[in-house]
């Protein structure tokens, strides 16, 4: 029963977490499906996969069908969130985006992320604290883009891990017949978006 708490408070912590990058990625106003979109986006940021083997649209094809189930899951952070106003029934979100609201949420990112955020922004030999950098970022147009950059440092070594261990535990030749089917069902995906 412990665990089970321990487990729901984690979870519920990830949510937040995914929620609050996704608003320093996103403009002053959005629509549910702009927010769901990039937060179902969070897991490919920096995956290479993306960029050789997977249809791009796969992120849309995870939220399009899934719109209710997503607001179901973040309904009751957003409106609880005092930075966001919620306009549930135009499906319609607007974010602080001063430079004081976007402190406030960089500051509650995952310590992870700001350490990456922070090994971004210090060049070497500088070594500033964690909340210098992240106040320096609030003030910063490009905030959402370095964001996305320290997410993207902690994704891509995690994808390149999965598929090095699948090409060990599937084999060679099972590996490359899963990636020759993944490339060809990306490549039918660019044929279908071409005029």
């Amino acid at each position: 029963m412990n665990e089970n708490v321990i487990l729901r408070s984690a979870l519920d912590k990830n949510l937040k977490s995914a929620v609050t990058a996704a608003f320093l990625m996103l403009p002053e106003s959005f629509s549910e499906e702009d927010l769901f979109m990039e937060i179902a986006g969070l897991s490919y940021s920096g995956d290479f996969r993306m960029v050789v083997g997977e249809e791009k649209s796969k992120v849309f094809n995870i939220v399009k069908p899934n719109v209710a189930h997503f607001r179901a899951l973040y309904g009751s952070i957003l409106q609880d969130n005092p930075q966001v106003v919620y306009k549930t029934q135009q499906g319609r979100l607007e974010i602080d985006k001063s430079p004081e609201g976007q402190f406030t949420q960089l500051m509650t990112l995952p310590k992870t992320l700001q350490q990456r955020i922070n090994h971004i922004m210090d060049p070497p030999g500088k070594n500033r604290d964690v909340e210098e950098t992240l106040l320096q970022l609030a003030h910063d147009p490009d905030c959402g883009h370095v964001v996305r950059l320290g997410l993207s440092a902690i994704v891509r070594p995690s994808s390149i891990r999965q598929s090095t261990k699948g090409i060990f535990t599937a084999g060679m030749k099972k590996s490359v017949v899963y990636s020759s089917l993944k490339l060809h069902k990306m490549w039918k995906g660019w044929m279908r978006k071409a005029p």
